[in-house]
């Protein structure tokens, strides 16, 4: 790298350092005269970083913020703290900000060197999670994931599903869907020829050989992730209507309950698995809105004694 270009870095970590710098005290750093500070000044503000100077006896350089966020440098402690916390958020699905957690941790761990990299993974290793065990997501496979979806890469990996039995997989991944504390992959099962989703905390020996292919279209990966959480699995699938315009009900009922449409202006449909009735009748009644089971019939036949109970039990 030529001279001035390490100067420039140089400079531009000293002035991510600290708050203001005097052009004495950064030309005494750089071992230059003030001339080439103001030149080198001049060359970072070309490349959009926006640098504020004040002349005379008490101004000096500080970086300000400029619309958009221009590549920063960090210290090796700043970029362990920063990896780190990106991979606790990623690791929880931290609502809101998963996606953006885990691309940003994908770049960072491209970018660490050698002997940060491995102080990372002893620390990861070395960490407890109040996850339980089963559910511990291991944020390499999140990485190699992600980076497999946005490079439109094929991957392999060994699963286990619900009941224990183990299978390999190749796949062409198409997105990560965080609900909760758990991470689903949503990708194209070769083998099986159809959409799959696959929790993240089951996939083991994730392998990206290389192999590019054209994405298959689908329209909503997080509604296939959703359907496959809140019915499979289940004893009985019910279908609830809640009398409640679905803008009002979303915010109320989490994705990973059940899936919700839209039946007309004033009511949504809710669909989600169940094993226990009594459960399903204490969340409705929870909710706070008016409701009607519609399927199953046992289900129906439970609400009404149940109904039937309490009214006895509560009328005048």
């Amino acid at each position: 790298m030529p001279a001035s270009s390490v100067r420039l870095l140089r400079l531009l970590g000293l002035l991510q350092r600290r708050a203001s710098w005097s052009g004495a005290d950064l030309a005494e750093r750089l071992e230059v005269d003030a001339r080439t500070v103001r030149r080198d000044v001049e060359r970072l503000r070309s490349l959009g970083y926006q640098i504020d100077g004040v002349p005379g006896v008490a101004g000096g350089y500080h970086l300000g913020g400029g619309q958009d966020v221009p590549p920063m440098l960090f210290e090796d402690d700043e970029a362990m703290a920063i990896a780190v916390v990106l991979g606790l958020s990623a690791a929880a699905a931290v609502p809101g900000i998963e996606r953006s957690a885990l691309t940003a941790l994908a770049k960072l761990d491209r970018l660490l060197p050698p002997r940060l990299r491995a102080r990372l993974a002893a620390l990861r290793h070395a960490t407890v999670s109040l996850i339980p065990p089963s559910e511990v997501v291991s944020t390499e496979a999140l990485i190699l994931l992600a980076e497999a979806c946005d490079n439109h890469q094929r991957a392999l990996f060994s699963y286990r599903s619900h009941d224990g039995r183990g299978s390999e997989r190749r796949v062409e991944p198409h997105r990560l869907v965080a609900t909760d504390r758990r991470w689903y992959l949503v990708a194209f099962d070769l083998d099986r020829e159809d959409w799959r989703t696959f929790r993240v905390d089951r996939v083991s020996s994730v392998v990206v050989p290389g192999h590019t292919f054209v994405p298959r279209p689908l329209r909503d990966p997080g509604r296939l992730v959703a359907e496959g959480i809140t019915t499979s699995h289940y004893t009985h699938t019910a279908v609830v209507v809640v009398k409640a315009p679905l803008e009002e009900v979303a915010p109320i009922i989490a994705p990973h309950v059940g899936v919700l449409s839209g039946e007309g202006a004033t009511t949504t449909l809710l669909e989600l698995g169940i094993d226990d009735f009594a459960w399903l009748a204490g969340y409705l009644i929870g909710l706070g809105l008016e409701f009607e089971v519609r399927e199953p019939a046992p289900l129906r036949a439970y609400m009404a004694t149940l109904g039937a109970r309490l009214s006895e039990a509560h009328g005048d």
